[in-house]
């Protein structure tokens, strides 16, 4: 055996044909396993050293493995700068994004300060920028508003018995809840981290999490449109919430504030002007303009000196306390009822924060572990719910701007935590005139690149239909359903695709492509030209219980072969003629008899020996000539079966090129075949399985034993090492299907078959010769 190269882009292979009992000789197959005993592997677990130990710690706390080494020369000034531009844009959008998830604006500085102190130290990404984010925030809303609706704090007034809402209790309830609510949310994360349950996020597509996004946006837009119109719809909840609240907005309409509808208009324009300029002029502009910092200070200047609140009723965000609020134990009494929410917060946040911070960690090439991810964000989370915070993620614009500016370290969101910690602590009571609708409108703008998601609609058309239903369905769900129930009911559906994918496979007959080894499907290449007498077939995917009898069906149709039918003919014919033995069985005993009581006995009642002798041996003839004929056919490959190869078969061009020639003359020189069908032999690719259960098993010991008894002969190849354990330890080998029926390749297989069959012409035989590949 050996390689010899000729020239750039061939090469000629000399080798033996090789069944899986000769692979097992010719590579050495290990008879005990490399990996260390169970035994070992626990002892190593808990064996306790001093680089293990630092290891431990440096995985726990990443911040001690970058922190020592930071270069205040080469990083100080971009992370400066950076952190300065993220902090800015985190007083916005903290105070915009509080507004959704139906807590006082200040809550939202709160979650920009506390959350981000804790990443700092327990992340891995360098570059992701942690704090509010829309999907998150209208999650937590969702469940602050079912669970404390303004329904529950209103009251009569006594004395002109007028409805008067209880506005300082609702938001204490609600800011309770939602504390509850991410310290569960919170808890669930670091669970799931510690037990390295990062993976569970590739059950979320890229198409289903797009999806969700861009419908969790639609539910941003219908929230914040009672600020933008300055009116009061009713609050709906459950199943088609959203269509229904669109439906009591159009029915207030005639109630709108101008007075907030010019202070949004007014708002949106510039921001969306600016943000534009912003982006034509990316690379000319040192940093971007603040646009949406200074539009809050502008229009607070408005609101306070116009006396918007007084003179037209523009809702302002009012009262914001200095300073921060003391930590406190979250109502574990409400766990029961937001648990469901908790969760789907946790997987939501998590996947959209390792999505994105994989995507920077591979563009500046830096390793982001997703179970640290999950330990770094839950604990976010679970201490900022201790300070009155709600549930955090990765926000993708501030995220850039933080990449962007020059920022290279988790030192940008430690100084966007100082700006927003100033802001808190002194200019706070600054923004208590800033108008609602000009929060709304940042939150508006700042949804653009998640509605710019639309456009995956006609690329995924394009790419993959599949994956354009999932993302379809999806945005459907979340919209209809709302954000719990759509995630769920999109992760289902997201799941039966895969499901419905590998229980309807492309099923294929193989083809050789001449004077090659290659076998390709021969609907998809016109080179491809069947061997004569031999059926190759293939699944794209993996054969297990949902799709093994869609398997056996998809063979019999691609082969032309109704096993059941010929099965039955057999049988029929059996039984014909066993019929017919028998009666001849009995026309023999009668003739038997007849020919002794004429003139078999002698005078004393005893056979003569010679009439003895005639009449035995013409009934074993009568036997003989009645058994069953075996139809000119003579199944070699059985009679052969477990006594190895011929250690001088090998494959070789000539060999290549015989097959070839049968395939072009139609396979003159076979062995004698029935007149229904000429296939001898039907070899199984199982290159593309994976793993197998009890029920492929079943099904490919089925076929072995039906397609025996039709004469035609079954060969498994290109199985992997996997499967073959996998076959072994289920009992399939045995003396009926030996361990030489499983082939390293198809081009062995094939070579097997016709030697077997005796259709290689003697110079193919010989094998001294090479192939050609």
């Amino acid at each position: 055996m050996g390689v010899e190269e000729q020239r750039a882009g061939k090469f000629y292979v000399e080798r033996d044909v090789l069944d899986e009992l000769c692979l097992d000789q010719v590579a050495r197959r290990r008879t005990h396993s490399t990996r260390p005993p169970l035994k070992e592997r626990v002892k190593d677990s808990i064996r306790c050293s001093v680089p293990k130990l630092k290891r431990s710690v440096l995985s726990t706390l990443p911040v001690l493995s970058w922190l020592p080494r930071y270069s205040v020369r080469d990083n100080g000034l971009g992370d400066l700068i950076s952190g300065i531009s993220v902090g800015i844009m985190h007083l916005p959008q903290g105070m915009a994004y509080a507004l959704l998830a139906s807590v006082p604006p200040v809550y939202g500085l709160y979650t920009s300060f506390y959350p981000v102190l804790v990443y700092c130290i327990l992340g891995t990404s360098r570059h992701i920028s942690i704090g509010t984010f829309a999907v998150i925030s209208i999650m937590i809303g969702s469940v602050t508003e079912k669970l404390a609706p303004d329904s529950d704090f209103t009251f009569l007034n006594g004395t002109n018995g007028t409805a008067v809402l209880d506005v300082a209790a609702r938001d204490a309830y609600r800011v309770q809840i939602a504390a509850s609510t991410t310290v569960l949310s919170g808890l669930f994360q670091v669970l799931l981290g510690i037990v390295r349950f990062g993976f569970v996020v590739t059950y979320l597509s890229e198409p289903l999490v797009r999806g969700y996004t861009t419908g969790a946006a639609t539910h941003v837009v219908v929230s914040q449109l009672k600020y933008i119109f300055g009116i009061h719809p009713a609050r709906f909840s459950g199943p088609l919430s959203q269509v229904y609240i669109l439906i009591d907005i159009c029915r207030h309409l005639p109630e709108t504030n101008i007075g907030a509808l010019v202070v949004s208009l007014v708002a949106l324009v510039v921001l969306i002007v600016v943000k534009e300029l912003n982006s034509c002029y990316e690379k000319k502009l040192p940093l971007p303009i603040p646009i949406e910092l200074i539009v809050i200070i502008a229009a607070t200047l408005i609101s306070y000196y116009g006396n918007l609140n007084s003179q037209y009723d523009v809702a302002v965000v009012g009262e914001i306390p200095r300073g921060l609020k003391s930590p406190s134990l979250p109502d574990v009494s409400l766990w029961g009822t937001v648990v469901g929410d908790a969760f789907a917060v946790a997987i939501v946040g998590y996947a959209i924060n390792i999505s994105l911070g994989k995507t920077f960690g591979l563009k500046h090439g830096y390793k982001v572990d997703s179970n640290q991810e999950l330990v770094a964000l839950g604990l976010s989370n679970t201490v900022g719910g201790f300070f009155q915070c709600y549930s955090v993620t990765s926000s993708m614009s501030r995220s850039l701007i933080q990449e962007s500016t020059g920022g290279k370290t988790q030192v940008a969101g430690v100084v966007s935590s100082v700006i927003v910690l100033i802001t808190v602590l002194q200019l706070g009571t600054l923004f208590e005139e800033l108008p609602k609708a000009v929060l709304s409108c940042i939150v508006f703008v700042n949804l653009k690149g998640i509605f710019k998601q639309y456009l995956d609609i006609p690329a995924l058309w394009k790419s993959n239909k599949v994956d354009l239903l999932v993302w379809l369905v999806t945005l459907a769900c979340t919209i209809l359903l709302n954000l719990d129930l759509g995630l769920a009911a999109s992760i289902a559906f997201s799941l039966l695709t895969v499901i419905f994918r590998t229980q309807l496979p492309r099923y294929s007959i193989l083809g050789q492509v001449p004077g090659t080894e290659l076998y390709l499907d021969t609907d998809t290449y016109e080179e491809a030209k069947e061997i004569p007498g031999i059926t190759i077939f293939r699944s794209s995917t993996t054969v297990y219980y949902t799709n093994a009898e869609l398997y056996l069906d998809a063979l019999q149709e691609k082969t032309g072969i109704d096993i059941g039918k010929l099965l039955t003919q057999n049988k029929k014919r059996d039984a014909k003629q066993k019929r017919k033995e028998n009666k001849e069985e009995k026309k023999a005993e009668k003739e038997a008899k007849k020919q002794k009581g004429v003139n078999g006995h002698l005078h004393n009642g005893t056979v003569h020996p010679e009439d003895k002798v005639d009449v035995e041996k013409g009934n074993r003839t009568d036997v003989a000539l009645t058994d069953r004929p075996t139809n000119g056919q003579v199944n070699w490959a059985y009679e052969q079966q477990g006594t190895g190869l011929d250690p001088g078969y090998e494959t070789g061009s000539r060999g290549d090129d015989a097959i070839t020639q049968m395939s072009n003359t139609g396979g003159e020189g076979e062995r004698g075949r029935s007149s229904d069908n000429d296939t001898h032999t039907i070899i199984l690719d199982l290159s593309t399985a994976s793993f197998v259960d009890t029920v492929t098993v079943m099904t490919l010991n089925n076929i072995f034993r039906d397609y025996r008894e039709i004469d035609i002969d079954i060969y498994l190849a290109g199985c992997q090492v996997c499967v073959v354990e996998q076959l072994s330890r289920a009992g399939f080998f045995s003396e009926s299907i030996p361990k030489s029926r499983l082939f390293t390749t198809v081009h062995d297989a094939v070579l097997h078959s016709l030697r077997l069959q005796g259709t290689i012409y003697e110079c193919a035989l010989d094998m001294a010769c090479t192939t050609k590949m």
